[in-house]
Protein backbone atom coordinates (compact mmCIF):
# COMPACT_ATOMS: atom_id res chain seq x y z
CA UNK A 1 0.00 0.00 0.00
CA UNK A 2 1.64 3.47 -0.85
CA UNK A 3 1.25 5.99 1.38
CA UNK A 4 -1.18 8.32 -0.23
CA UNK A 5 -3.09 5.09 -0.37
CA UNK A 6 -2.29 4.63 3.41
CA UNK A 7 -3.56 8.51 4.28
CA UNK A 8 -6.84 7.61 2.46
CA UNK A 9 -7.08 4.76 4.97
CA UNK A 10 -6.21 6.72 8.56
CA UNK A 11 -8.19 9.67 7.09
CA UNK A 12 -11.41 6.90 6.30
CA UNK A 13 -13.50 7.85 9.21
CA UNK A 14 -13.42 11.87 9.17
CA UNK A 15 -14.14 11.27 5.13
CA UNK A 16 -17.06 9.05 6.19
CA UNK A 17 -18.55 12.01 8.42
CA UNK A 18 -17.95 14.67 5.74
CA UNK A 19 -19.29 12.33 3.08
CA UNK A 20 -22.81 11.51 4.98
CA UNK A 21 -23.08 15.22 6.03
CA UNK A 22 -22.24 16.83 2.64
CA UNK A 23 -24.22 14.65 0.70
CA UNK A 24 -27.10 14.79 3.20
CA UNK A 25 -26.91 18.98 2.44
CA UNK A 26 -27.10 17.85 -1.05
CA UNK A 27 -30.04 15.45 -1.46
CA UNK A 28 -31.54 17.90 -3.89
CA UNK A 29 -30.15 18.71 -7.50
CA UNK A 30 -28.70 21.83 -5.90
CA UNK A 31 -28.83 24.74 -2.84
CA UNK A 32 -29.35 27.93 -2.41
CA UNK A 33 -26.46 29.84 -0.69
CA UNK A 34 -27.98 31.15 1.99
CA UNK A 35 -27.62 31.80 5.93
CA UNK A 36 -29.25 28.12 6.49
CA UNK A 37 -26.72 26.20 4.20
CA UNK A 38 -24.07 28.24 5.65
CA UNK A 39 -24.75 26.90 8.68
CA UNK A 40 -24.93 23.65 7.86
CA UNK A 41 -21.46 23.35 6.25
CA UNK A 42 -19.98 25.63 9.56
CA UNK A 43 -21.74 22.57 11.67
CA UNK A 44 -19.71 19.63 9.17
CA UNK A 45 -16.45 20.93 9.44
CA UNK A 46 -16.85 21.46 13.23
CA UNK A 47 -17.46 17.90 13.75
CA UNK A 48 -14.17 17.82 12.05
CA UNK A 49 -12.31 19.02 14.90
CA UNK A 50 -10.69 21.28 12.58
CA UNK A 51 -11.55 24.79 15.35
CA UNK A 52 -14.77 26.95 14.53
CA UNK A 53 -12.07 29.43 13.43
CA UNK A 54 -10.34 27.45 10.64
CA UNK A 55 -13.82 26.36 9.65
CA UNK A 56 -15.55 29.86 9.51
CA UNK A 57 -12.57 30.85 7.22
CA UNK A 58 -13.52 27.76 4.79
CA UNK A 59 -17.21 28.65 4.78
CA UNK A 60 -16.49 32.20 4.36
CA UNK A 61 -14.79 31.63 0.78
CA UNK A 62 -18.19 29.90 0.14
CA UNK A 63 -19.87 32.62 1.19
CA UNK A 64 -17.62 35.18 -0.63
CA UNK A 65 -18.03 32.99 -4.05
CA UNK A 66 -21.06 31.72 -4.24
CA UNK A 67 -23.63 33.67 -2.20
CA UNK A 68 -27.09 33.94 -3.45
CA UNK A 69 -26.64 31.39 -6.36
CA UNK A 70 -28.05 27.79 -6.74
CA UNK A 71 -24.53 25.48 -6.27
CA UNK A 72 -23.89 21.97 -6.49
CA UNK A 73 -21.82 19.57 -4.34
CA UNK A 74 -19.21 19.93 -6.57
CA UNK A 75 -18.79 23.35 -6.56
CA UNK A 76 -18.17 23.89 -2.15
CA UNK A 77 -15.93 20.59 -2.09
CA UNK A 78 -13.71 22.86 -4.67
CA UNK A 79 -14.23 25.72 -2.67
CA UNK A 80 -13.47 23.51 0.84
CA UNK A 81 -10.21 22.20 -1.09
CA UNK A 82 -8.90 25.54 -2.05
CA UNK A 83 -9.22 27.07 1.15
CA UNK A 84 -7.67 24.37 3.10
CA UNK A 85 -4.94 24.36 1.05
CA UNK A 86 -4.50 27.90 1.63
CA UNK A 87 -5.00 26.99 5.59
CA UNK A 88 -2.36 24.43 5.72
CA UNK A 89 0.08 25.98 3.65
CA UNK A 90 3.89 25.82 5.01
CA UNK A 91 7.41 25.41 3.97
CA UNK A 92 8.29 21.64 2.54
CA UNK A 93 11.25 21.63 5.03
CA UNK A 94 11.02 17.87 7.00
CA UNK A 95 14.42 17.32 9.16
CA UNK A 96 16.86 19.97 9.62
CA UNK A 97 20.36 17.77 9.24
CA UNK A 98 23.57 19.20 10.26
CA UNK A 99 25.88 20.40 8.13
CA UNK A 100 28.54 18.01 10.10
CA UNK A 101 28.19 15.91 12.60
CA UNK A 102 25.29 14.37 14.13
CA UNK A 103 22.04 15.64 13.66
CA UNK A 104 20.27 15.95 17.36
CA UNK A 105 16.41 15.55 17.61
CA UNK A 106 14.73 16.40 20.89
CA UNK A 107 11.06 14.41 20.96
CA UNK A 108 8.58 16.12 23.85
CA UNK A 109 4.98 14.91 24.18
CA UNK A 110 1.96 14.09 26.50
CA UNK A 111 2.45 10.19 27.76
CA UNK A 112 0.11 8.21 25.80
CA UNK A 113 0.35 10.35 22.88
CA UNK A 114 2.20 7.56 21.11
CA UNK A 115 5.50 9.57 21.55
CA UNK A 116 7.97 6.13 22.11
CA UNK A 117 6.19 4.68 18.69
CA UNK A 118 6.49 7.97 16.85
CA UNK A 119 10.47 8.12 17.70
CA UNK A 120 10.87 4.19 16.58
CA UNK A 121 9.40 5.33 13.58
CA UNK A 122 11.71 7.66 13.40
CA UNK A 123 14.51 5.65 13.86
CA UNK A 124 13.13 3.75 10.68
CA UNK A 125 13.28 6.27 8.41
CA UNK A 126 16.35 7.12 9.19
CA UNK A 127 17.52 4.28 9.05
CA UNK A 128 16.33 2.79 5.58
CA UNK A 129 17.75 5.78 4.67
CA UNK A 130 20.74 4.46 5.45
CA UNK A 131 21.94 6.49 8.41
CA UNK A 132 23.59 5.29 11.82
CA UNK A 133 20.87 6.69 14.81
CA UNK A 134 21.62 6.51 18.12
CA UNK A 135 18.50 6.80 20.97
CA UNK A 136 18.43 8.76 24.22
CA UNK A 137 15.66 7.23 26.63
CA UNK A 138 16.02 10.22 28.64
CA UNK A 139 12.30 9.83 30.24
CA UNK A 140 13.86 8.57 33.08
CA UNK A 141 10.47 9.01 35.53
CA UNK A 142 8.74 5.98 33.49
CA UNK A 143 10.20 2.41 33.51
CA UNK A 144 7.53 1.30 30.54
CA UNK A 145 9.16 4.11 28.69
CA UNK A 146 12.16 3.32 28.68
CA UNK A 147 11.51 -0.87 28.26
CA UNK A 148 9.33 0.39 25.52
CA UNK A 149 12.36 2.31 23.61
CA UNK A 150 14.78 -0.42 24.47
CA UNK A 151 12.69 -2.77 22.40
CA UNK A 152 12.55 -0.62 19.68
CA UNK A 153 15.79 -0.13 19.32
CA UNK A 154 16.65 -4.08 19.63
CA UNK A 155 14.26 -4.62 16.64
CA UNK A 156 15.41 -1.68 14.62
CA UNK A 157 18.99 -2.56 15.32
CA UNK A 158 20.22 0.77 16.76
CA UNK A 159 21.91 2.00 19.75
CA UNK A 160 20.03 3.30 22.49
CA UNK A 161 21.66 5.21 25.80
CA UNK A 162 19.20 4.75 29.08
CA UNK A 163 20.12 5.74 33.39
CA UNK A 164 18.80 4.74 36.06
CA UNK A 165 14.68 5.36 36.79
CA UNK A 166 14.76 8.80 38.64
CA UNK A 167 18.21 10.20 37.44
CA UNK A 168 18.72 13.19 35.91
CA UNK A 169 17.14 12.73 32.18
CA UNK A 170 19.70 15.55 31.21
CA UNK A 171 22.83 13.56 31.87
CA UNK A 172 21.21 10.69 29.65
CA UNK A 173 20.85 13.42 26.99
CA UNK A 174 24.58 14.13 27.16
CA UNK A 175 25.90 10.32 27.36
CA UNK A 176 23.44 9.82 24.42
CA UNK A 177 24.82 12.92 22.39
CA UNK A 178 28.23 12.29 23.32
CA UNK A 179 27.98 8.38 22.42
CA UNK A 180 26.55 9.55 19.17
CA UNK A 181 29.88 11.92 18.47
CA UNK A 182 32.28 9.21 19.33
CA UNK A 183 30.67 6.42 16.62
CA UNK A 184 30.03 8.84 14.15
CA UNK A 185 25.99 8.31 13.90
CA UNK A 186 24.48 10.41 11.67
CA UNK A 187 21.56 11.27 14.18
CA UNK A 188 21.03 10.99 17.58
CA UNK A 189 16.73 11.02 19.18
CA UNK A 190 16.39 12.08 22.52
CA UNK A 191 13.13 11.23 24.30
CA UNK A 192 12.18 13.34 27.09
CA UNK A 193 9.70 12.85 29.97
CA UNK A 194 6.02 14.24 29.26
CA UNK A 195 4.19 15.52 32.22
CA UNK A 196 1.72 18.48 31.83
CA UNK A 197 0.05 18.29 35.45
CA UNK A 198 4.33 19.60 36.79
CA UNK A 199 4.86 21.99 33.82
CA UNK A 200 7.29 24.64 35.73
CA UNK A 201 9.52 21.08 36.43
CA UNK A 202 9.28 20.17 32.97
CA UNK A 203 10.24 23.16 31.54
CA UNK A 204 13.18 23.49 33.88
CA UNK A 205 13.77 19.84 33.02
CA UNK A 206 13.44 20.96 29.13
CA UNK A 207 15.43 23.75 29.35
CA UNK A 208 18.37 21.88 31.02
CA UNK A 209 18.26 19.25 28.63
CA UNK A 210 18.44 21.62 25.91
CA UNK A 211 21.15 23.67 26.93
CA UNK A 212 23.43 20.02 28.04
CA UNK A 213 23.17 19.61 24.26
CA UNK A 214 23.72 22.71 23.48
CA UNK A 215 27.24 22.96 24.77
CA UNK A 216 28.26 19.67 23.87
CA UNK A 217 27.33 20.94 19.77
CA UNK A 218 26.35 24.78 19.81
CA UNK A 219 24.06 24.57 16.61
CA UNK A 220 21.93 21.42 18.54
CA UNK A 221 18.81 20.43 19.11
CA UNK A 222 18.52 21.12 15.41
CA UNK A 223 14.86 20.13 15.88
CA UNK A 224 12.50 19.87 18.90
CA UNK A 225 9.44 17.41 18.09
CA UNK A 226 6.15 17.72 19.53
CA UNK A 227 4.14 14.18 18.82
CA UNK A 228 0.21 14.91 19.14
CA UNK A 229 -2.05 12.47 19.58
CA UNK A 230 -5.23 13.45 16.67
CA UNK A 231 -7.76 11.21 18.52
CA UNK A 232 -7.74 13.81 21.12
CA UNK A 233 -8.90 16.38 18.67
CA UNK A 234 -9.07 20.23 20.04
CA UNK A 235 -7.43 18.66 23.29
CA UNK A 236 -4.17 18.49 21.69
CA UNK A 237 -4.15 22.76 20.88
CA UNK A 238 -3.92 23.04 24.60
CA UNK A 239 -0.87 20.30 24.76
CA UNK A 240 0.63 22.04 21.81
CA UNK A 241 0.13 25.23 23.40
CA UNK A 242 2.24 24.11 26.84
CA UNK A 243 4.86 22.56 25.31
CA UNK A 244 5.79 25.25 22.59
CA UNK A 245 5.85 27.37 25.51
CA UNK A 246 7.92 25.08 27.62
CA UNK A 247 10.61 24.39 24.47
CA UNK A 248 11.29 26.19 21.41
CA UNK A 249 9.32 23.63 18.86
CA UNK A 250 10.45 23.26 15.26
CA UNK A 251 7.33 21.08 14.26
CA UNK A 252 4.82 18.14 14.88
CA UNK A 253 4.35 14.78 14.53
CA UNK A 254 0.50 13.73 14.76
CA UNK A 255 0.44 10.47 15.42
CA UNK A 256 -2.91 7.97 15.53
CA UNK A 257 -4.36 9.85 12.43
CA UNK A 258 -5.70 6.40 11.19
CA UNK A 259 -7.72 5.95 14.12
CA UNK A 260 -10.09 9.08 14.63
CA UNK A 261 -12.64 11.09 13.00
CA UNK A 262 -11.14 14.24 13.96
CA UNK A 263 -8.65 14.13 10.87
CA UNK A 264 -9.22 18.01 10.75
CA UNK A 265 -7.71 18.94 14.13
CA UNK A 266 -4.32 18.92 11.58
CA UNK A 267 -5.91 22.10 10.25
CA UNK A 268 -6.45 23.49 13.34
CA UNK A 269 -3.01 23.13 15.17
CA UNK A 270 -1.67 24.46 12.41
CA UNK A 271 -3.60 27.72 12.66
CA UNK A 272 -3.61 27.94 16.12
CA UNK A 273 -0.56 27.02 17.33
CA UNK A 274 1.69 28.23 13.78
CA UNK A 275 3.98 24.58 13.80
CA UNK A 276 4.44 23.34 10.56
CA UNK A 277 2.52 19.14 11.13
CA UNK A 278 6.04 17.57 9.60
CA UNK A 279 5.03 13.78 9.88
CA UNK A 280 1.65 11.78 10.41
CA UNK A 281 1.36 8.31 11.77
CA UNK A 282 -0.49 6.02 10.01
CA UNK A 283 -0.56 2.81 11.58
CA UNK A 284 1.40 0.85 14.41
CA UNK A 285 4.03 -0.23 12.25
CA UNK A 286 7.76 1.55 11.85
CA UNK A 287 6.89 1.73 8.31
CA UNK A 288 3.64 3.91 9.35
CA UNK A 289 5.07 7.19 9.08
CA UNK A 290 4.29 9.82 6.45
CA UNK A 291 5.94 12.99 5.90
CA UNK A 292 2.70 15.63 5.63
CA UNK A 293 2.46 16.74 2.15
CA UNK A 294 -1.14 19.76 2.46
CA UNK A 295 -1.64 19.15 -0.59
CA UNK A 296 -1.82 15.22 -0.50
CA UNK A 297 -3.87 15.64 2.99
CA UNK A 298 -6.08 17.84 1.45
CA UNK A 299 -7.13 15.29 -1.65
CA UNK A 300 -7.15 11.85 0.82
CA UNK A 301 -9.71 14.07 2.93
CA UNK A 302 -12.18 14.25 -0.31
CA UNK A 303 -11.12 11.28 -2.57
CA UNK A 304 -14.15 9.45 -1.64
CA UNK A 305 -16.49 12.22 -1.24
CA UNK A 306 -16.09 13.99 -4.95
Amino acid sequence: MGLFDKLKKGLAKTTQLLKTDVRDIFKSEGRLVDDELLDELLELLVKTDMGIQSAQQVVSRVRTERRGRVVQMDDILADFKEELRSLLAQPEEPIRFAASGPTVIMVAGVNGTGKTTSIAKLAHMFTAEGKKVVLGAADTFRAAAVNQLTIWAERLGVEIVTGEAGSDPASVAHRAVATALEQGADVCIVDTAGRLQTQQNLMKELTKIHRVIRNQIPEAPHEALLVLDATTGQNGISQASHFTEAIDCTGIVLAKLDGTAKGGVVVAIRQTVGLPVKYIGLGEKPEDLALFVPDEFVEALFEEVA
